[in-house]
């Protein structure tokens, strides 16, 4: 069984106290530069890969996808997403997004969101889901930047009164699984290069539209910590399509 984090109870009631999970999409920080790289959902099938709360595959949904299709391995997640987010062109399905099976050409637009560093073998995912699209298909998603991921801890280096005084890269081109800290518990996420996530998706065809590394909106640079999330990387914003 896949690691499931989500439904331990402590850990999903610290999640569910986060900005996007109480105010979903404009909660999260990386939107701004998220929504813009959306591809027209008006009657296509849609591919959410670990849709967590479903903010995505409601949003989906309200701009016109015929069906939405949403995974992700926690129940608990599930079960807040047909409370939250439930729409009748979404359905939603409990699975390991590396167990999925769809058929060939079965889908207009894959999406995933903060998931797939979760995930211990990319490609063989990519390798689906370049047959689950249909031509001319559009795939997007979003991961935890290989700069944030490459040390493992996910924290700055500080100095003896507490103050920040850099974030570690180390051990990058190791790839594999990493002991981070999240929400202040114990979670097993998974390192890889920027060449890997990327040489993936060309080597199976895809072609690279976009490639984003979003800074802090505006609007929330005078929180808390903010203007220290300026000093590197923490998400990757990749948009891809399959030729027609």
């Amino acid at each position: 069984m896949k690691e499931n984090k989500y439904d331990e109870e402590r850990f999903f009631e610290k999640y569910g106290e986060m900005p996007r999970s109480r105010y979903g999409l404009a909660g999260a920080g990386e939107w701004p530069a998220l929504e813009p790289l959306l591809p027209d959902f008006s009657g296509k099938e849609v591919l959410d890969l670990g849709c967590g709360y479903g903010w995505h595959c409601a949003y989906a949904a309200a701009h016109g996808a015929r069906s939405v299709l949403g995974i992700d391995l926690s129940e608990k997640m599930l079960a807040a997403a047909q409370e939250k987010n439930a729409a009748p062109a979404v359905t939603y399905r409990r699975c390991a997004m590396e167990d999925l099976v769809l058929p060939d050409s079965s889908v207009d637009i894959v999406f995933s969101s903060l998931a797939f560093h979760y995930v211990r073998d990319f490609v063989p995912l990519v390798q689906n889901i370049a047959r689950w699209l249909r031509p001319g298909g559009a795939f997007l998603f979003s991961v935890e930047h290989p700069v944030f991921t490459a040390y493992g801890s996910q924290d700055w280096f500080y100095d003896a009164e507490g103050n920040i005084l850099h974030f570690p890269v180390d051990n990058y081109y190791y790839e594999g699984p990493r002991q981070a800290v999240f929400l202040g518990e114990p979670v097993t996420k998974y390192h890889r290069t920027l060449t890997t996530y990327l040489d993936a998706l060309l080597t199976n065809g895809f072609r690279l539209a976009r490639v984003v590394e979003p800074p802090p909106p505006e609007s929330m640079l005078d929180l808390p910590g903010m203007r220290d999330e300026m000093r590197r990387p923490m998400m990757l914003i990749v948009s891809a399509q399959k030729p027609a």
